[in-house]
């Protein structure tokens, strides 16, 4: 929300009842959709009738927002059974902690699922790039995406024009501060409070007045692993307006002038500590027990999990765009949807297909998909949380999406090469050394 005056106490009721209001926009959603006359309403699933066995088809989702909960999934399908008697699908869900273990584990046993609910850098840079996805250039032939925003449209296929993912869902990943900290400290007069963003001269003077104040851990440059490494990448590149990869996503830029200074400038301001025992969780976890005044590891989720499990944190969270010298903020980006592997079943494919032509197909189901992520549409659609504030307060995020630059080839290493270098750093390693070890690194890990 934009120039919020609300109290703390006041503040929690209020997205409580927006939370509350989502939930209610969802069940509603639900409710319409089974009401829905069954008759004809198969679409191309309704290929079988009771004398006919149905197609059996796996899906594995990776925890994106509802996505990732059972009770949710179930809903989900369960709607889709109804319209599609032909077609089974089971679900599993799988974290990222050990997803990509059990992913290349069933791949390797000719196991692999036939759905995965995940994102580009995944589907496309990785799964994609070895040939073990299906194309879904027939999907996208729909009429319905021509919608999609072409920011989305060209992280989804590869460089001959395959696509491998169909989007569903996305958002702006942010950082946050913890207001009562910054109004207690006078570091609040550095926050543009309507638009959610600082410069770079007003983030140092905001950790220099909360260290003033005596808060010794101000903020983390968490480098234990990848974990989270969203947050640390979009810190260093918008400090002074470096950037990750180049534009064609061929190859990548840490070394260069605007990151290596970036990296002194945290190096160097006392209250920001480079801590190699924690990753993305763990800071969350520091700052929402106000161990930490700002954390680079967030996004509408955590605040929403806070919400609605009811958690008093005690202390008033403020999402903010990542500083910047100069112009906005360029904002890392999740992209999520859905990928088919090439099981060689090519009625599996199809099945499959006409999973994801129903989960994200114009009208009422889309909608309903999309609120069960917590995130927004990859298409214009403004209306659909009217009754949110508290995504209307994040929503302000979504027009400073960067450029979505995960699908770079060899992004495996690079991840690792990236918390790898953080780590030097923060040891005393001259930062102009670190960014030349990250480059040998991503090239001995290509």
């Amino acid at each position: 929300m934009k120039g919020t005056t609300f109290t703390k106490n006041k503040k929690l009721m209020f997205r409580l009842t927006s939370a509350l209001l989502s939930l209610l926009l969802f069940m509603t959603v639900t409710l319409l959709v089974s009401c829905k006359d069954d008759g004809g309403a198969a679409q191309s699933g309704e290929k079988g009738d009771a004398e006919n066995e149905p197609v059996e088809i796996t899906m594995w989702t990776y925890p994106v927002g509802g996505w990732g909960s059972s009770g949710t999934l179930s809903s989900l399908i369960s709607s889709f059974h109804r319209d599609n008697p032909g077609i089974r699908v089971t679900v599993k869900t799988v974290t990222y902690d050990t997803g990509d273990g059990e992913v290349e584990e069933a791949i390797k046993n000719g196991t692999a699922p036939d759905i995965v609910f995940e994102g580009p850098e995944r589907l496309v840079a990785g799964w994609g790039a070895r040939g073990l996805m299906a194309d879904l250039s027939d999907v996208w032939a729909d009429g319905g995406s021509d919608g999609i925003y072409e920011s989305v449209r060209v992280a989804c296929h590869d460089e001959n024009g395959r696509y491998y993912i169909y989007p569903l869902c996305m958002t702006t990943h942010c950082m946050a501060i913890n207001r009562d900290m910054f109004e207690a400290a006078d570091a609040w007069k550095y926050i543009d409070e309507e638009t959610h963003t600082w410069s770079t001269d007003d983030f140092i003077a905001a950790v220099g007045a909360l260290r003033d104040y005596g808060i010794e851990n101000v903020a983390a440059v968490y480098c234990g692993g990848q974990g989270g490494d969203q947050g640390t990448r979009a810190l260093v590149n918008n400090l002074y307006g470096g950037t990750f990869t180049n534009a064609e996503h061929t190859s990548y830029t840490v070394n260069s002038p605007e990151n290596i200074r970036a990296l002194e400038l945290l190096y160097d301001t006392d209250g920001i500590n480079f801590d190699p025992d924690i990753v993305g969780t763990q800071e969350i976890e520091k700052f929402c027990d106000g161990e930490l005044a700002m954390a680079f590891c967030w996004n509408v989720s955590m605040e929403i999990r806070s919400v609605v499990n009811g958690e008093d944190l005690g202390f008033d969270i403020f999402p903010m765009a990542f500083p910047t010298s100069e112009g906005t903020s360029s904002l890392q980006g999740g992209i999520w949807g859905f990928g088919v592997f090439d099981n060689g079943d090519s009625e599996k494919i199809e099945a499959a297909k006409t999973f994801i032509r129903y989960m994200t197909g114009d009208g009422e189901q889309y909608t309903r998909s999309v609120l069960a992520s917590t995130y927004w549409p990859c298409r214009e659609m403004p209306e659909i949380y009217d009754n949110d504030e508290l995504m209307n307060e994040y929503g302000i995020f979504q027009k400073y999406f960067g450029d979505y630059y995960q699908v770079t080839p060899n992004w495996a290493s690079a991840r690792t090469a990236w918390w790898n270098m953080l780590r030097r750093v923060g040891e005393g390693q001259d930062a102009a050394e670190a960014v030349k070890q990250f480059e040998a690194d991503v090239k001995a890990g290509s």
